[in-house]
């Protein structure tokens, strides 16, 4: 808590600038990833098998690249370089979905896309790390998380617009995704200035046993905490399956996730903040008890002000919790251990979505919606019973 005759410290420049940065990056992500399932499928006819090989080993390539970047940052020394080259990755790869006539081009311009996320991934979050002063570093990854949720819904709104306004002109929008891409690059080479090592610090292999050794026990519970808070939310996509079956029209699906993330980017600055001041194991038991709540109203077969409020308090949740668990990974981490902390902590976080997306599916298929929700709740309610048993409700 800060002294009252002492002024709290402000978010560094370079933490805004990161934020833009990944909000720029996410317009031009969203841009497309919001179209590109029915891209695949109704310009390029590809089957929904394929698509979803293609998500699949996207997202598996992205998991193993985020633990060497991170370790590499580490061992290096430096943050920004691979945090460029990751955007810059990214950003080469928009302008080969507009020249894709057949998948085999999609398919290298989406390993292209998730090797780069992978990439800057772990060396973006130890940088905002290493940029915020301890006493308002819960802030700091809040205002990046929140600027960059802005971009998950400003990608799609503008997507739905420009596909209106151009007629369904596909490659027409995916071409617009390439300016705000290659601006998000610009803005981190000359907006971003990395803080110098720490003098006397030296290299070392960061994944090898003595070094892993290091990482305290403390930061081992985050990453099972984080990886058991995303068992028990699994993906979004579930949220727009569930808006259908409602009874959303099909061109106003985009919709679910435009609210959810207008939620999320809402609510992630202040709750970035409050952690600077609040217990972080209350403030997760919070963020579950917000997830429980998201669950019941969505897995109850209701009206469809029941169905909004599920998927509000969906975004709430991920306000509350993903800012907060990022900092808590830089609270428990050696300071040059951080990028291997992150990129662990990244790869635990997304094996247990790809198992609890699966898992959601199976349910789903063999027994219908509710019963998929009605599992998260089971596990959130695990989650809070764990993080009780820790003393998360004691006093401070």
């Amino acid at each position: 808590m800060t002294s009252p005759n002492r002024a709290e410290p402000r978010i560094p420049a370079g933490i805004w600038m990161l934020g833009f940065v990944s909000l720029l990056m996410d317009v031009s992500s969203e841009l497309i990833h919001s179209l590109l399932p029915v891209f695949l499928f109704t310009a390029l006819g590809v089957s929904a098998f394929t698509i979803g090989l293609i998500e699949g080993a996207a997202e598996a390539t992205a998991l193993i690249v985020k633990v060497f970047s991170g370790a590499w940052s580490d061992y290096w020394g430096k943050r920004k370089p691979l945090a460029l080259l990751g955007y810059g990755l990214g950003a080469a790869s928009k302008p080969l979905f507009a020249l894709a006539t057949g998948a085999g081009l999609v398919v290298a311009a989406r390993l292209i896309d998730r090797v780069g996320k992978g990439i800057r991934g772990a060396p973006r979050d130890a940088l905002v790390a290493d940029l915020a002063p301890p006493e308002v570093r819960g802030a700091a990854f809040g205002l990046r998380q929140s600027l960059d949720t802005v971009g998950a819904f400003l990608g799609p709104l503008l997507a739905m617009a420009l596909m209106l306004l151009w007629a369904n002109d596909f490659r027409a929008v995916f071409w617009v995704a390439v300016v705000p891409g290659f601006l998000a690059v610009a803005l981190l080479l000359f907006g971003v200035r990395e803080p110098e090592r720490p003098v006397g610090a030296t290299p070392g292999n960061p994944i090898r046993r003595a070094s892993l050794r290091r990482l305290p026990a403390a930061y081992w519970w985050v990453v099972g905490i984080g990886a058991v808070f995303t068992l028990a939310r699994f993906s979004e996509a579930f949220l727009v399956l569930r808006a259908q079956q409602g009874g959303l029209p099909l061109a106003l699906v985009p919709l679910v996730l435009i609210a959810m993330n207008v939620v999320y980017a809402l609510s992630a600055y202040p709750f970035g903040k409050l952690s600077d001041r609040m217990r972080h194991e209350r403030l997760l038991a919070w963020g579950l008890v917000v997830l429980i709540g998201a669950d019941a109203l969505l897995a109850w077969d209701g009206h469809w002000t029941a169905l909004w409020a599920g998927i509000a308090l969906w975004g709430l949740h991920l306000g509350l919790t993903q800012g907060l668990l990022a900092r808590m990974v830089a609270d428990t981490a050696p300071i040059d251990l951080r990028g291997t902390a992150y990129g662990f902590f990244n790869l635990v976080a997304g094996l247990a979505m790809l198992l609890s997306s699966a898992l959601a599916g199976l349910l789903w298929d063999r027994l219908g919606a509710s019963w998929t929700f009605a599992a998260g709740l089971a596990i959130s309610a695990a989650a809070l019973l764990a993080i009780a048993l820790r003393g998360a409700w004691s006093t401070p």
